[in-house]
């Protein structure tokens, strides 16, 4: 019987869904999924967290369900979470070699604590510390320096980091059901550890996850994550299209994406229609397949041209082999690979699961589950570098710009969208 004590419960917080699993390794050295619960997420909005109470009812219902399949009491989480301004920033330091030309682990832990304890301006906390490549004697690029001869390693790293009222808000949400917040991992390193091989990251790919509020994508080549953006426009808005142009109440528009929605106007019938209730007093109103199509499409394609846009940014346009996996509730439109293909210029294909886990893969291989998936598999193997304070080390980045003191940062691949347009629909 598989033992308990290494059990690791992850949740992932979204805009729609809120998805537990606990899990570990077990003694073949195989991920276990133990249990599996979700719920219909409230009190956030575009992947933020802003009513502590609602918010806080949803995780609670969630960790209950969970403890009810795995008998256990869950005392601590480790969550996958990605708002509006979370960002990446590029980060290079670099230290002569300490062991007689040969590097050792000193080194290496040397540059990551100069790393991790990083000061920011704006009110910003590093949530992870990414060790993307280093470079021995401007020659060698190497992901395990260690033992590696040289005179001087330079240390090239993704700082992942949130503002401080995304933490402050998450640890009163956990502190209201007296469960322990433990490491934070941005969701879209998450959902790639779930939906991509170590293959695609050498050959070049796109995670590309669109959820409810917020579209989510993560770049990597050379098994290296290389880019990431957080798009503020996701399912949800699409909807709010469909309730406005067919001037419907929120959930029929809903419900007529999720049924009989598609992404692409040209491929719908123009002669099947679906019939809606719109009051007690109003007749039924009757709105096309072709048309509901296009008002998605119009949607749909705006989303693309900002991933487009973020792709242009990681400069490896011509060096992503295995194209876009996408990923999301939203991916479940018919025709959406088609258009994403046609308006990216990319082979683009649907997510499924790419590891093995003991368990039955097919009951997993749902993309409701892939974002908590990915972030189990990284928490059991232990593959991330999570930062849970950061101390003060005298370096600054204002504004995340290049102060002198601090000649060796420049300003990260993440970027953000600022939009005035709050009020979208909640799923």
């Amino acid at each position: 019987m598989t033992s308990k004590n290494n059990l690791s419960v992850v949740i992932d917080i979204g805009t729609s869904k809120i998805v537990a699993i606990a899990g570990l390794k077990n003694e073949q050295g195989k991920v276990e999924v133990l249990g599996v619960a979700n719920t219909i997420s409230r009190g956030i909005k575009r992947g933020v967290v802003f009513n502590i109470d609602e918010a806080a009812k949803c995780v609670k219902k969630v960790l209950s369900l969970l403890e009810s399949q795995i008998d256990e009491d869950i005392f601590q989480v480790n969550i996958a979470y990605s708002g509006q301004f979370m960002k990446t920033i590029d980060f290079h330091n670099s230290k002569d070699i300490s062991d007689k030309g040969l590097v050792s682990e000193f080194d290496v832990d040397q540059l990551y604590n100069e790393a991790k304890n990083v000061e920011f301006e704006q009110e910003y906390k590093i949530i992870q510390v990414i060790p993307t490549s280093f470079v021995i004697d401007n020659e060698s690029t190497v992901l395990n320096p260690a033992g590696t001869t040289g005179n001087e390693i330079i240390a090239n790293y993704k700082l992942v980091v949130i503002p401080e009222v995304y933490i402050t808000n998450l640890h009163l949400v956990f502190d209201k059901i007296g469960v322990e917040l433990g490491e934070i991992t941005l969701s879209s390193l998450a959902i790639s550890e779930a939906v991509i091989t170590e293959e695609e990251k050498e050959m070049g790919a796109i995670v590309l996850d669109i959820g409810a509020g917020i579209t989510n994508l993560a770049i990597y080549h050379d098994n290296m994550l290389r880019h990431t953006a957080v798009i503020p426009f996701g399912g949800s808005v699409v909807t709010k299209d469909i309730k406005e142009g067919c001037s419907i109440l929120l959930k029929w528009a809903e419900q007529l994406k999720v049924k009989y929605g598609q992404a692409l106007g040209d491929f719908a019938d123009d002669q099947k229609v679906v019939t809606i209730p719109v009051h007690s007093n109003s007749e039924a109103k009757e709105i096309s397949f072709r048309s509901l199509a296009f008002i998605i499409q119009a949607r749909m394609e705006e989303i693309l041209d900002s991933v487009n846009l973020e792709i242009e940014k990681s400069g490896i346009v011509d060096q992503l082999g295995a194209g876009i996996v996408l990923t999301g509730g939203t991916s479940k439109l018919n025709n959406i690979v088609s258009l994403v293909k046609f308006r990216t210029g990319m082979d683009a294909r649907i997510a499924n699961l790419a590891f093995n886990p003991k368990n039955d893969k097919k009951a997993l291989n749902d993309s409701v589950n892939f974002t908590a998936l990915g972030l189990l598999n990284l928490d059991v193997n232990k593959s991330a570098i999570p930062v849970k304070e950061t101390r003060s080390s005298g370096r600054k980045i204002d504004g995340f710009g290049i102060m002198p003191l601090v000649g060796k940062v420049v300003q990260g691949a993440l970027g953000f969208f600022d939009d005035n347009n709050d009020d979208l629909a909640m799923n």
